[in-house]
């Protein structure tokens, strides 16, 4: 039986922990976003990108990259992610919060495999909860924006192991949900979902993560409120996953991030 649901996975922000003054250096935070699609529906990413391309008078097969985009055409692009049929999840990890860096600093990518850890197990929660009697066997397609330098091999090695130490390590992915096998990564410019994805997590990053003057921008948070997976009405720790501290504590250092109390 075919899977239940396509997930597609992209990040914004670095893995860097050389931060200097006026946000400069690495960037102070890492986001790893998935748009989630019932297999069903997944041609409603491609109808997405089709009618985007056509608003913002681009050409019919060209990628669509969020952060080359202007403000003035990432709120159109935002807004068409929130009025189709799918779900993001986001972890959002404030890297100057990590207690002990060099633990992330040690080995390529940890940093990065830690961040799909925490995903994948929200991404599995919301696609145990909505899966739909005789709709696919309720597992997921998950589709990585290929790293160049980062094997997914080697992801899919990891995933295994965290599968094999699950009860030991308080891991809570659902692995009826998740099978490594079913893991892959594909050039950004190849899915629509990928692109769409990358918007995802760029639209969180920039209202987060603050800019050189100091500002956030959470105009296409906002926008895309109605895509975050919640559970019973509640979007901090399901769709919108902090780390290493919680909302609250980042909030009396950031004052910025007052607005994500609405998603609680």
């Amino acid at each position: 039986m075919a899977a239940s649901f396509t997930v597609y996975i992209d990040e914004s922000g670095d893995e860097g922990f050389v931060f200097h003054p006026n946000e400069n250096g690495s960037s102070r935070w890492l986001v790893l976003s998935a748009a989630v699609f019932r297999k069903s529906n997944d041609l409603g990413a491609v109808h997405l990108l089709r009618e985007v391309r056509k608003k913002l008078g681009k050409e019919p097969k060209k990628a669509l990259h969020f952060r080359d985009l202007k403000h003035e055409q990432r709120v159109p692009y935002v807004r068409a992610i929130s009025e189709v049929q799918l779900r993001t999840v986001s972890v959002l990890i404030h890297k100057p919060s990590v207690k002990e860096p060099e633990k992330f600093q040690s080995e390529k990518f940890r940093l990065y495999r830690y961040a799909t850890r925490l995903l994948l197990e929200r991404v599995s929660w919301l696609c145990r909860d909505h899966h739909k009697e005789g709709d696919g066997d309720g597992t997921a397609e998950i589709t990585f924006s290929n790293r160049g330098a980062m094997s997914y091999d080697d992801l899919r090695d990891y995933l295994s192991h965290l599968k094999q130490s699950s009860e030991a390590k308080d891991i809570r992915v659902d692995w009826s949900v998740i099978h490594p096998h079913q893991v892959k990564a594909v050039n950004h410019d190849q899915l629509a979902g990928l692109q769409i994805a990358d918007a995802v997590a760029s639209g969180i990053y920039f209202a987060v993560n603050l800019n050189p003057y100091g500002e956030a921008e959470d105009r296409y948070l906002r926008l895309l409120s109605p895509t975050i997976y919640r559970h019973k009405k509640t979007a901090v720790g399901y769709g919108l996953k902090f780390w290493p501290e919680d909302l609250d504590s980042l909030s009396e250092e950031l004052p910025h991030l007052a607005y994500f109390q609405a998603y609680k």
